[in-house]
């Protein structure tokens, strides 16, 4: 029995090795083909910025205050409301103003009445002294007669040149009244938006208290502070990239308009002013970065669109020699415009998949779309 199985078997391996030498070879795993449009990664010189951060404002900023104490009667403007040069924003109770231009005019009227009545007295001393010195020369007075008349004469003169100042300073407190009275109304110093709102009609004014907030219309500013160790390369006029935070558009290309003289003593860095182009993405009171060109580096870069998010990870599809998508993860570094920087991940010269999407390209050849 044991003779037979052994023979048994052999003829079964014999059988096998036959059929594996006479029979056709295995034919390898078929490799998916896909189509895509193919990428480079490229080292060029990038500039080497200072980076600074700030909040974009308008040129030009009004805060609206009382300057006399009243009850609010109206606020006709709301945050977001259009407005002109001159239109009225709030109104206060200006019953105690009005009051005292009253008064202004009756003073005015009062001393007009003096300086009237005080007018005759003096053309009467002036003609009465006109007589007795045609009197004196024929010796038809005595001297002290005629002294008395002088001393008449002159005291009519100073009391209608003391009611005289005392009308001007009347019609002094009418202009000082009307303009008490004027400061219950407000208005706008310039056209533009209004984007604060402090006070509602029945609230009290008190001087200096804000009660609204303008922003000039046109053109925004982004204010960045710059660290004092980096002051020294920006200057007044040079070209800044700015991007904006929230805002979809590109970054933007501003101009610095203004560098505060003196650097803020807590933080020892100094304001610097923005101008930047007219944007429907941009508001004011949005958050932005400033890039100031300081030489430039060499660095990797390639096309944002051949990069794909896997969570917070970065990566690319790398074509080797034969034509293979591998994904690899990448670290990295600053945008710029449609360019992306490379830190690590990728050396110059590899081919990457373009705009993968959401298609999975790991282990699939890739056919070159022209």
């Amino acid at each position: 029995m044991k003779i037979v199985l052994s023979g048994y078997l052999f003829a079964i391996s014999a059988g096998m090795m036959a059929g594996c030498h006479g029979g056709e070879a295995v034919s390898p795993a078929v490799v998916e083909t896909m189509q895509a449009r193919v990428v480079e990664s490229k080292q060029q010189e990038l500039p080497l910025n200072i980076r600074s951060t700030g909040t974009i404002h308008a040129r030009q900023t009004a805060i609206v205050s009382a300057q006399v104490v009243g009850r609010i009667q109206q606020v006709p403007v709301r945050e977001g409301d259009l407005v002109r040069a001159g239109q009225t924003l709030v109104v206060i109770d200006g019953a105690a103003e009005r009051a005292s231009v009253d008064q202004a005019q009756a003073g005015v009227k009062a001393a007009q009445s003096q300086q009237a009545a005080a007018q005759t007295d003096a053309k009467l001393a002036a003609s009465t002294l006109e007589r007795y010195r045609q009197l004196e020369a024929q010796k038809s007075v005595s001297p002290q007669e005629m002294d008395e008349v002088t001393q008449r004469a002159a005291a009519a003169n100073a009391r209608l040149e003391a009611v005289g100042s005392q009308t001007d300073a009347a019609r002094a407190q009418v202009a000082g009244a009307h303009t008490l009275l004027g400061y219950t109304r407000l208005v706008a110093p310039f056209g533009g938006v209004v984007t604060a709102r402090m006070a509602d009609p029945g609230t009290m004014a008190s001087p200096g208290v804000p009660l609204l907030q303008v922003d000039q219309a046109g053109a925004l500013q982004l204010q960045a502070t710059v660290d004092e160790s980096a002051i020294a390369t920006v200057r007044k006029g040079m070209k800044v990239q700015v991007a904006i935070d929230g805002a979809s558009s590109a970054d933007l290309t501003g101009t610095v308009a203004e560098i505060d003289p003196a650097a803020d003593p807590g933080s020892h860095s100094f304001t610097v002013k923005i101008d930047l182009p007219s944007s429907i993405h941009t508001r004011a009171g949005m958050y932005g970065t400033a890039a100031f060109a300081n030489g430039v580096r060499q660095a990797i870069v390639i096309p944002r669109s051949a990069v794909v998010l896997r969570g917070s990870l970065a990566c690319v599809y790398v074509l080797d020699a034969q034509g293979i998508a591998q994904l690899r993860y990448l670290t990295l570094g600053a945008t710029q415009g449609n360019l992306v920087e490379v830190l690590s991940g990728i050396s110059a010269g590899e081919k990457l998949v373009d705009d993968p999407s959401d298609r999975d390209l790991a282990g699939k050849r890739i056919e070159v779309l022209r």
